[in-house]
């Protein structure tokens, strides 16, 4: 199944900063070209870091600390994480403020793979890297929101051709597909049951389904055979045990 890739929807002018860029022309790069963050790299175009807005807040926040700020700074009571904040209270440069290590993605990852870092790293952008890990682009959660406007006609085109066609071998009047907002609803009747949880399940994943309607029926219940036992008829194996 074709996915669309990173590398489709990130940016590839990418505004950057290097170890050495001072505190105030990391402010000026973010309010001049109106981004939240930047990558912070090396002379190898390798990414090093990000900088954000909220690093940079962090830091000013920091530097005028209340006097029960002070006395909870001690810096023999500090944890690690205590003692990153502190050294950021006195960073000038992007080096020094930045995070790291830097959560990326590469071009040629799909746009769910990177979603999926996204959510559970709690970023809103991501550095994107060629396959020699140098910075190409970077990608925000609003280009990768993009696959959501695919249109709907395109999207039912793409679940007759990928998913019942080349996935389950069936004429594309086996199924009657259509698409309102980027929810698919499938009727007809399958062979077996188990084409049905494939065909659903595949159609979920195919870009810019938003929700899949089931209502597809079946002849044979197979639910009761073990997948070696099955005449698959173009279904491999393997797809079966991934359900």
């Amino acid at each position: 199944m074709k996915h669309s890739k990173v590398g489709s929807v990130m940016t590839a002018d990418v505004v950057t900063a290097r170890f050495a860029t001072p505190f105030k022309e990391v402010a000026r790069l973010l309010a001049q070209h109106r981004v939240s963050g930047l990558p912070v790299i090396d002379a190898d175009d390798s990414v090093i870091g990000v900088v954000s807005e909220t690093d940079l807040l962090a830091r000013e926040a920091e530097t005028a600390p209340t006097e029960t700020r002070r006395h909870h700074l001690q810096l023999p009571r500090m944890n690690p994480e205590a003692r990153g904040q502190h050294a950021r209270a006195r960073a000038r440069t992007a080096g020094q403020l930045m995070s790291k290590p830097p959560v990326c993605a590469h071009a040629e990852d799909t746009i769910a793979e990177a979603a999926r870092t996204m959510a559970h790293h709690r970023v809103e952008r991501l550095p994107v890297l060629d396959e020699e890990d140098r910075l190409v682009g970077i990608v925000t959660r609003r280009d990768l929101l993009q696959i959501f406007l695919r249109p709907d006609d395109e999207i039912r085109r793409a679940v007759i051709t990928e998913v019942l066609v080349d996935t389950l071998w069936l004429t594309p009047q086996t199924v009657t597909v259509s698409v309102e907002d980027g929810v698919v609803t499938l009727e007809g009747k399958l062979e077996r049951l188990s084409e049905v949880s494939i065909a659903v399940n595949m159609t979920r994943q195919v870009d810019g389904v938003v929700a899949v309607v089931d209502k597809l029926t079946h002849h044979l219940d197979d639910s009761h055979i073990r997948p070696t036992e099955q005449a698959l008829h173009g279904v491999t194996e393997e797809w079966l045990r991934k359900l």
